[in-house]
């Protein structure tokens, strides 16, 4: 990548407080926010009377391990972070469901020798306004029969009248397929009247996501289901984070503005930036005995990334760790994210080659970092 001038002016500098004043302007903050770390990795934040004098950070590191947050004192300045450096739960999982466009939808089997028994079966769909997943299903699959016994007229005999939606954002590979976000939604399910309200922009969507539904959206044996989530659980990734979230608190979540371009993202990093992200892992996380580092995703806050290093003392034994590397400022378009990134590769790369600024920042001293997860495989 190409490399800034070593002088001061050829480096972007905004004063505290005009980057304050653009995001306020811009809508990306609807409040200031200083990050204080708490008992679980989504933090809840407070303004403190530091952040309101000092909104910009001259450190903004933290550490958040296997789901119990703890400052770090030495690294952390009193100024502390204006937002968040993570989606909450529930952004996290509206952005999975609205990423995805087809999952496994488990149902209760009412055929012979298998009756009460789950049911899986590959299935498309698409979200409606409140984030419900919508299917448009044939009468004569298995699914639909089991649904149309059970969870539209249950007979009240102990079979579950519900039915769960799995589904997982797609895999750089089949290898890092436990790496990658998923949920499982629990329902209620409903038939979705032709008169419904919404019916036109359910139709509309499916016909954008999916090909094949003008062939046979129309046809008497096809009809439209709605999901209504009961219970969701998010997993964030092998041995990052797992919880349930509130179905009210999904609804009125918003998927994250890069949940399209995340994916393409993530690939181009881990396949064309190897070396800076060497860079990063080693002057900015300071991790020694370096082994493998990559990107697991990119969002509006911040990228994921998990590093393998050579254990301490045991010389065949590797270590795998996660990081949260977040952006100075949130960002509004694929563009500023990809600005945002090299930003933060610029400042390894000057600190690895020793460069002083004199009386400004050392270079990446006010990159956000969390440690969010740590091997406990010992």
């Amino acid at each position: 990548m190409a490399r800034y001038n070593n002088n001061e002016s050829s480096r972007l500098r905004l004063s505290k407080s005009g980057v304050l004043t653009i995001l306020l302007a811009c809508g990306v903050l609807s409040q200031v926010h200083a990050f204080v770390p708490t008992a679980t990795p989504s933090h809840s934040l407070k303004v403190s009377d530091a952040a309101k004098s000092n909104p910009i950070p001259r450190c903004a590191t933290a550490v958040a391990v296997n789901g119990e947050a703890k400052q770090e004192q030495s690294q952390i300045e009193e100024s502390d972070y204006l937002w968040e450096l993570r989606l909450n739960v529930n952004e996290k999982a509206r952005t999975v469901a609205s990423v995805c466009t087809s999952g496994t939808l488990c149902t209760v089997s009412g055929h012979d020798g298998i009756q009460g028994a789950p049911f899986g079966s590959f299935v498309d769909y698409v979200l409606d306004d409140n984030g419900n997943p919508v299917l448009l299903m044939n009468d004569m699959s298995m699914h639909t029969i089991n649904i149309e016994q059970n969870a539209l007229n249950n007979k009240g005999d102990g079979t579950s009248s519900l039915v769960t939606l799995f589904t997982q954002l797609a895999s750089e590979n089949a290898e890092q397929s436990q790496d990658v976000s998923r949920c499982s939604f629990t329902c209620r399910v409903e038939k979705i009247p032709r008169e419904a309200e919404d019916m036109d922009a359910i139709r509309m969507r499916y016909s954008l996501t999916h090909v094949y539904a003008d062939q046979v959206m129309d046809s008497p044996k096809f009809a439209f289901y709605r999901l209504i989530p009961e219970k969701i659980y998010y997993v964030g990734g092998f041995g990052v984070m797992a919880k349930w979230v509130d179905p009210e608190d999904y609804k009125d979540a918003a998927p994250d503005i890069l949940s399209k371009e995340a994916n393409l993202i993530v690939k181009k990093l881990n396949r064309e930036f190897k070396n800076d992200l060497e860079d990063m892992a080693t002057h900015l996380l300071e991790v020694e005995k370096l082994e493998d580092v990559r990107v697991t995703n990119v969002d509006r806050l911040g990228m994921d990334v998990r590093v393998t290093r050579q254990h301490e003392t045991r010389r065949n034994k590797l270590m795998t760790d996660e990081y949260r590397i977040g952006f100075r400022i949130p960002v509004i378009s694929v563009e500023d994210a990809k600005s945002e990134i090299l930003k933060v590769f610029q400042e390894a790369w000057e600190k690895g080659q020793g460069f002083d600024w004199g009386d400004a920042e050392e270079p990446g001293s006010t990159v956000p970092i969390m440690k969010i997860a740590a091997d406990s495989l010992e």
